[in-house]
């Protein structure tokens, strides 16, 4: 029997084979802008003219390509109802048939080795704004208005706002020859690397960072897991590139912490309303990371206004709302997003002798007017109960005056335990789905992993459930039930089963390579002989493509193998297979 398949003809396994191989190999690294590329898509000066309204003054690189529908997002994403500097992030909704850059694919080395909470968006911009309005009796308005905005595919949230702290004084002062030599020292950074310490100059500062590895240990210090690399002491050293003050963004809601995590688990729609962009643009990016290592799945938009393209899609009444976060400051919204089943309405913080003030949960029907006080507005009921020990625990450091940046690290470690307990199951029954490696064999085509089965995943949860992991009691099957029904659980499970494909392809090459294909050949026909080649061709080629997660010596000895078998042919037909 043939170990990989039929034989179709000769000519037409030459054609094919032929065909596969022709691969183009990426060149980025020759093109114009290509470092820049790695890190920006590009940097916008957006202004204010009294004709036009928002305008964009600057592009940077001149010849990067923002649509017109682009260009219109960023200018209103960029100016806030403020009156002074303020910092803030948007994400917006790529136009349709853009073609991303060479380093953006899916799948490239960056994207497979970094964690998934912190992947390159492929449909999606970040703008990350540094927003200037000062008196100016020049200005027909009396003020000078102005943003200048990063845009990138990465959510590096504290590295650009960072960045946007030391180039922006400086660019107010001298405009575009500033923003030109900026952005001529980060084309000149290396790119971002997974796992890698880096060192990136800007403006007489060097900034010093590291990339996070998706093969971190869980909730370690990003510091300690970088101490191995001898670099010299940079002198900015930013203990993370993307991770938010979780204690400040959630101050005024920690007590009812546990219902947004199950909210953001399940993917609700939901719309955060805020005093200002940065409250909501911190405290959307804070929820959605609230359920990491999970990755959420659903849009979000940590600043949304009235003039977004997508206005009309997110508020019409005639359907039920999309799965969304929306963050808003405008208090038109409150009578837009009356039919949303989830509100959080957030005001300034309020103190309560030493405590802040904690929001309360209030019915939906309450919430009808423009001053609406600040409050969770739904009707959900949560699955697990409330967890006192921890708000006792946030509530003591509060009270011990606690440095916020060490009881923003008991909050992440708690949500990221918390999601663990719910994942592990989850994971644990994954992996009964997987065939036997013994069931793994050259001569067959490799077996099906097998259904997954809500049911019989419910029924190991009495033995191997949550309460292994957790203290918390509650309805956790009522919470896997409903979480199935979610875009959580799509992305994650297509996830999980593309990696169990590949593992299984892998454990298969590994078969074929330990197997004695020389003896099989022995008492075939050449076009028998000649299929397994080009077979084994194109699982080489596919396993190079896909970056199949096996050792170079195994994809070695498989070629190897292939020279092998070629060799033992005729010479007419060795030429022939050398040749494609």
């Amino acid at each position: 029997m043939d170990p990989l398949d039929r034989p179709e003809s000769l000519k037409e396994k030459f054609e094919s084979s032929s065909s596969s191989a022709a691969t183009n190999r990426e060149t980025s690294t020759c093109a114009p802008w290509a470092r820049f590329s790695t890190w920006l898509e590009c940097v916008c000066v957006v202004t204010f003219d009294l004709e036009l309204g928002q305008a964009i003054e600057l592009v940077y690189p001149h010849d990067v390509k923002l649509t017109e529908k682009e260009k219109t997002s960023i200018c209103y994403l960029s100016f806030p109802d403020s009156y002074s500097d303020t910092q803030f992030s948007f994400r917006l909704r790529q136009s349709v048939g853009r073609v991303s850059g060479l380093w953006f694919g899916e799948e490239d080395d960056y994207n497979r080795d970094v964690p998934l909470i912190l992947q390159k968006e492929l449909a999606h911009f970040y703008g990350y704004v540094y927003f200037r309005q000062v008196k100016d009796v020049s200005v027909k308005r009396g003020y000078f208005q102005k943003s200048l905005v990063l845009v990138s595919r990465l959510p590096y949230v504290q590295l650009f706002h960072s960045l946007l702290q030391i180039i922006t004084p400086e660019y107010f002062e001298k405009l575009e020859p500033c923003l030109e030599a900026v952005c001529n020292e980060i084309d000149q950074w290396p790119p971002p690397v997974p796992g890698k310490t880096l060192n990136l100059p800007v403006m007489g500062v060097v900034v010093q960072v590291r990339i996070p590895s998706k093969d971190d240990k869980a909730g370690g210090s990003p510091t300690r897991q970088g101490q191995k690399e001898n670099l010299l002491p940079a002198p900015m050293v930013l203990p993370t590139v993307h991770e938010l003050d979780l204690f400040k963004c959630f101050q005024s809601i920690f007590i009812h912490l546990q219902m947004l995590w199950e909210l953001m688990l399940l993917g609700e729609p939901m719309v955060v309303m805020a005093p200002s962009p940065a409250i909501s643009s911190e405290t959307v990016l804070a929820l959605v990371s609230s359920i990491g290592p999970l990755k959420y799945c659903c849009d979000f938009r940590p600043y949304f206004t009235i003039h977004d393209s997508e206005f009309k899609e997110y508020t019409t009444r005639t359907q039920a709302p999309p799965n969304v976060i929306l963050g808003v400051t405008n208090p038109f919204f409150i009578k837009t997003f009356q039919c949303w089943p989830h509100i959080l309405r957030l005001g300034e913080l309020k103190m309560s002798g030493d405590l802040p003030k904690q929001v309360k949960v209030k019915k939906l029907s309450k919430l009808k007017t423009l001053d609406t006080k600040p409050g969770i507005y739904t009707a959900y009921k949560t699955f697990l109960h409330k967890d006192k020990a921890l708000i006792k625990r946030l509530l003591k450091g509060i009270q011990r005056k606690r440095p916020s940046e060490v009881q923003s690290a008991i909050l992440r470690r708690y949500l990221l335990e918390l999601t663990q307990s719910f994942i592990i199951p989850l994971e644990r029954y994954l992996a009964s789905l997987m065939p036997l490696q013994r069931s793994v064999t050259p001569w067959k085509t490799p077996p099906q992993i097998r259904p997954f089965s809500q049911d019989e995943f419910m029924a190991t949860l009495d033995h191997a459930g949550p309460q292994l992991t957790s203290v918390l009691k509650g309805d956790w099957p009522g919470l896997y039930k409903r979480f199935f029904r979610s875009a959580n659980f799509d992305g994650w499970y297509r996830l999980r089963h593309k990696e169990m494909t590949q593992k299984v392809e892998c454990l298969h090459l590994e078969a074929i390579c330990d197997a004695d294909l020389l003896s099989w050949t022995k008492d075939k026909s050449e076009v028998e002989i000649v299929d397994l080649i080009l077979k084994l061709r194109e699982k080489l080629i596919r396993a190079r493509k896909i970056q199949l997660p096996v050792k170079d010596e195994l994809l070695e000895k498989l070629e190897s193998y292939i020279q092998t078998v070629i060799s033992s042919l005729p010479e007419d037909l060795q030429t022939v297979l050398h040749k494609h």
